[in-house]
């Protein structure tokens, strides 16, 4: 038998692919074509039926974007009721006079609920219902839809320089920053959508009372005119028939707006919302015992029903005292858990050996006792993975894989207090308060915040500590806000940079190059140590590192230095002609993504005078007259500003023999200052020059 096949057009459409186009066209051919009652009956209960699980989902989702398609749902299931009320009122008008079945069963039986005989109740109680759902439900949630589309808008740059900053920190992979900036674009885009879909909702209940009023009315001239009914026959079957078309609209509208108010006014968590009315609504026994104690002295007050106030009472004890023996059960658990302490006898004191000294650190973090939760595995820190990442990312951009950070804590410190060493020496220190947020001030923040001020320990910005409830106000203001595990990551990261050329001692440069010697043996071998000894292959690599030259392209450096050696030993002439060979590299470092090269440069006065000391007193810093030390660090100083001031890089541009002088020179004062010689400058770059060094003097 020969199998049944799909056309080519049909064979690339799915069925999920085809449910949406077919709901619309189906919405649309009701307003148009003529339905049977019993075909209303299904699309009725249909409609109810997707009402409560838009209900029951929302009650169930932990954050407004696992429900991403809510504003979309919100449209189509607006769209749907209007469908529907536009279906049944043709039927109502041109059926209405055989009897109060005749759009069906469900609107008979919604409409004999609700009106129950008297025709007046049941249209002020489903004015009552419309108005509810339209001033109460729909309009707050509108309004909570707003503000959040608002201050998510807001602090979309604060979100997403916090992304940036953990990514150039080496906390997360760029994989995760796409999926978080892509998730900080989305939470936008939802709730501004939730604005927009709000307004349908609201158009619906005005829409639903219109209707019916309409229905009323043009049922009573239906009947009465075209088919000869008395008045009180119309206004039955036809009121009947309207307030039941117009409750089996309104309960579902009323349904999706109070699921559109559980989405938008919920606080992101880890809980859905059943998990967190449980948990923090009925967590504290002692609430349970005052509310019992309220309820049951109301309930002994001459008038009021007793039996319901002292019933409801016992029962909000007894659930107080439940609550309090759990919580006394997961103490004593809690207490049993930990090992009793041992008395132990003081063991008698040895004579001192070479094991009692330790050898020193090369990198080590102190913590107070406060953050020791952030560095211990057992109690979820993550400050550990992120000095993993922080390695791992020093070593793919600088070039070398650094010594491992040592953390232990330190009872001397405060509470909250951390230190950071190199070598045993203290380098920086600082103060994270776990559990609180660092909100970082750029210089574009729209006001203030209540907290502790201080200053980023990292790079010295004013800042100000804040609760986590005030995260997101904060990031809404333009803050850059972070927690306490990455003010100190971001502290080490930033010291382990301006510290590379002190981390790279002989034992790193020895096993760099037991990992080159894998690729590259022979080059490896001629070098160190046929031509250079180790220690001079070492002072060229923390030359560069020290003045920010990163070192992956060790293939370059090594045959440069192969191809000098032979000519000079001096480390610091090696170090220079590297640079020449590195000139590429260094540039686009500074200048990414340019051909033109902003600089300053000296004064041909200056740097006469400059080259004449030199060539005096040698490429020595002594070697430079006091006034024209102090006239050189003053105009570099004020040149550097006006650069910084434009948004450049402040770079100096001057003659190779001058070049390594005034880095030297310069770099205390001025450490974010660039020194580079015009030989280190592709052909392929051009050089506008924005300030003269000296042209004052």
């Amino acid at each position: 038998m020969n199998s049944l096949k799909l056309p080519l057009w049909m064979s690339g459409i799915n069925g999920r692919a085809l449910a949406a186009p077919l709901l619309i066209v189906l919405m649309l051919a009701m307003m148009i074509l003529p339905l049977p009652a019993f075909v209303l009956d299904v699309f009725f209960s249909f409609n109810i039926a997707i009402a409560v699980i838009v209900l029951l989902t929302s009650l169930y989702t932990v954050k407004p974007l696992d429900f991403m398609v809510f504003p979309t749902v919100l449209l189509v299931s607006t769209m749907l009721r209007l469908s529907l009320n536009v279906a049944s009122t043709r039927v109502v008008l041109t059926e209405g006079h055989t009897g109060p079945d005749a759009a069906g069963k469900v609107i008979e039986a919604f409409g004999h609920f609700l009106i129950g005989g008297n025709y007046a109740v049941g249209i002020v109680v489903f004015i009552i219902l419309t108005i509810i759902n339209f001033t109460v439900v729909t309009k707050g949630a509108g309004r909570i839809a707003e503000v959040g589309a608002r201050f998510a808008l807001d602090a979309m740059p604060g979100k997403q320089m916090a992304i940036d900053a953990d990514l150039n920190a080496g906390l997360i992979a760029e994989q995760e920053a796409r999926r978080r900036r892509t998730e900080v674009a989305q939470e936008a885009e939802f709730y501004g959508a939730m604005d927009g879909a709000s307004k349908y909702v609201r158009g619906d209940a005005v829409a639903g009372i219109m209707v019916t009023v309409i229905n009323i009315v043009g049922g009573l001239i239906v009947g009465m005119v075209q088919h000869d009914l008395d008045f009180s026959s119309a206004i039955k079957n036809y009121t009947l028939l309207a307030i039941g078309d117009g409750l089996v609209a309104q309960i579902p509208s009323l349904i999706i707006s109070t699921a559109a108010g559980v989405v938008v006014s919920r606080v992101a968590s880890e809980q859905d919302i059943s998990g967190q009315l449980i948990g923090q609504l009925f967590a504290k026994p002692q609430v349970m015992f005052i509310t019992a104690g309220i309820i049951g002295g109301m309930g002994i007050i001459p008038g009021m029903p007793h039996i319901a106030f002292v019933l409801l009472a016992a029962l909000l004890a007894g659930a107080g005292y439940l609550v309090r023996k759990k919580a006394e059960q997961g103490s004593t658990a809690a207490a049993d858990a930990q090992p009793e302490a041992q008395a132990t006898a003081a063991p008698e004191l040895e004579e001192a050996t070479w094991q009692d000294i330790l050898p020193v650190d090369t990198l080590g973090l102190e913590v107070g006792y406060r953050l020791i939760p952030l560095v211990d595995k057992t109690q979820g820190g993550e400050l550990l993975r992120r000095i993993k990442g922080i390695r791992k990312k020093f070593a793919q951009e600088v070039g070398f894989l650094s010594p491992p950070v040592h953390i232990r804590d330190n009872l001397e410190l405060k509470p909250s207090a951390y230190r950071i060493a190199l070598k045993g020496v203290e380098v920086g220190a600082g103060e994270a308060v776990n559990g609180q947020y660092l909100a970082i001030n750029p210089g574009m923040v729209s006001g203030s915040l209540p907290g502790v001020e201080t200053t980023d320990p990292a790079f010295g910005l004013p800042a100000v500590w804040v609760d986590a409830s005030l995260r997101e106000q904060a990031q809404s203001m333009g803050y850059t806000v972070v927690d306490a595990g990455t003010v100190i990551a971001t502290h080490l990261n930033h010291l382990i940079t301006t510290h590379a050329a002190e981390l790279l001692g002989r034992q790193e440069v020895q096993q760099l190059l037991d990992h080159l010697a894998k690729e590259m043996p022979k080059m490896v071998e001629d070098l160190v140590p046929k031509l250079l000894p180790l220690s001079t292959l070492q002072k060229v690599l923390q030359n560069l590192l020290t003045e920010g030259v990163h070192i992956r392209d060790m293939r370059t450096i090594i045959e440069t230095l192969a191809e000098q050696a032979m000519h000079t030993q001096d480390a610091s002439e090696l170090t220079a002609q590297v640079r020449v060979a590195l000139g590429r590299a260094i540039v686009q470092q500074i200048f990414p993504g340019t051909n033109e090269l902003s600089v300053m440069t000296l004064d041909s006065r200056l740097e006469r005078l400059l080259m004449q000391a030199m060539n005096t007193g040698g490429a020595e810093v002594a070697a430079l007259e006091p006034g024209l030390a102090d006239t050189l660090t003053s105009q570099t100083e004020n040149a550097a500003r006006q650069q910084e001031q434009m948004g450049l890089t402040p770079v100096l541009l001057v003659p190779a023999p001058l070049r390594a002088l005034l880095s030297r020179f310069l770099r205390r004062a001025l450490p974010q200052l660039k020194v580079l010689s015009h030989a280190e400058l592709p052909e392929t770059k051009t050089i506008r020059v924005t300030s003269l060094v000296g042209g004052q003097s």
